[in-house]
């Protein structure tokens, strides 16, 4: 792991000259600390506006750097009206309630399609079956919650029947990464944490995910495969919402690490359970209704913004930064 694969968290000189105010705040104020705002740069011209919002001066009690983003601590209430002006002016911003703690052991639990990686897979081996547009409304239903998950999984799959397996291959060579991904995994891996994967996904690229990122652990559906061609089946049991919730609890016990030092991200309606049981659950640039249920919502930022919420946790350490 070299030093540029993970994100840096620090104070930096230059958030004091353009955030005056936190020179004069001591570092027991971060306890009135209720909300943080965070973006690749916040300026002043920010802050104004939600001062004429609010009505009077925003001011951060304190701020450092996550790698790139810049995080302010913030006092008062996180309004709905301010969540969506934060939003227009493309920043990202969190309630701070009951934190994982970023400095002991910890498990961080993660979607694949659209989350981990940039790509729906099934999508993107329909396009090349040729059954791309009905898998694609499928799955795009599917995420906004408008149908059952585990009956559109098998619906999706069953259009795949006489696939050639080798289209697995060619779906794996187009696979990338969410952008943070990389450096979010080595950051918390870092700190001793442990990662996982839960996708409604395949195993065959969940594999791959998990050895190139040097996961703990992995979980997917198994496609069946027969003769070298899909058979449109899956084998084994289904990994659905419920699924992903049983294995975060099961990670805390295999590891010793309590339910309230877990992290789960995830972008559909399938990942709301696991997003419900966790210490913290992040919607990443999610669906309305995820985005609505979940504990906290990451939808301008990477995957750094996540980052940028747990860093919250050493306000409450006494670390040098």
């Amino acid at each position: 792991m070299n030093a540029g694969s993970i994100y840096t968290i620090k104070k930096h000189p230059k958030l004091f000259h353009r955030f005056p105010s936190i020179r004069q705040s001591h570092t027991l104020d971060a306890r009135y600390g209720v909300w943080l705002l965070f973006g690749p740069l916040v300026s002043q011209v920010h802050l104004n506006a939600l001062s004429d919002l609010y009505g009077y001066a925003m001011k951060p009690l304190t701020a450092w750097n996550v790698g790139p983003y810049d995080v302010l601590l913030m006092r008062g209430e996180l309004t709905l009206e301010c969540v969506r002006l934060c939003d227009l002016l493309g920043l990202d911003c969190a309630c701070l309630n009951k934190l994982p703690v970023l400095f002991e052991p910890g498990i961080a639990l993660f979607d694949m399609d659209s989350t981990a990686i940039q790509m729906e897979c099934i999508d993107e081996i329909a396009k090349i079956a040729g059954v791309g547009k009905k898998v694609a409304d499928l799955t795009e239903r599917a995420m906004l919650g408008e149908l059952d998950f585990e009956e559109s999984l098998r619906a999706r799959v069953a259009t795949l029947k006489g696939t050639d397996e080798k289209v697995l291959d060619l779906v794996k060579k187009k696979l990338k990464y969410t952008p943070g991904m990389r450096q979010l995994t080595a950051s918390l891996q870092a700190r001793g944490w442990r990662i996982a994967l839960a996708s409604g996904g395949f195993t065959f690229f969940s594999d791959f995910l998990k050895k190139d990122l040097s996961l703990d652990f992995s979980s997917a559906n198994q496609l069946e495969i027969k003769k070298g061609r899909l058979t449109g089946c899956l084998i084994g049991e289904l990994v659905d919402a419920q699924s992903k919730a049983d294995i975060l609890y099961q990670l805390s016990e295999r590891y010793e690490i309590p339910m309230t030092n877990t992290l789960a991200v995830g972008d559909g309606a399938n990942d709301l359970s696991m997003m419900s049981v966790a210490g913290l659950g992040v919607a990443y640039h999610a669906k309305p209704k995820v985005k609505e249920a979940a504990q906290v919502s990451v939808s301008h930022a990477d995957l750094g913004g996540v980052l940028c919420v747990l860093s919250a946790s050493l306000l409450y350490k006494r670390l040098s930064w």
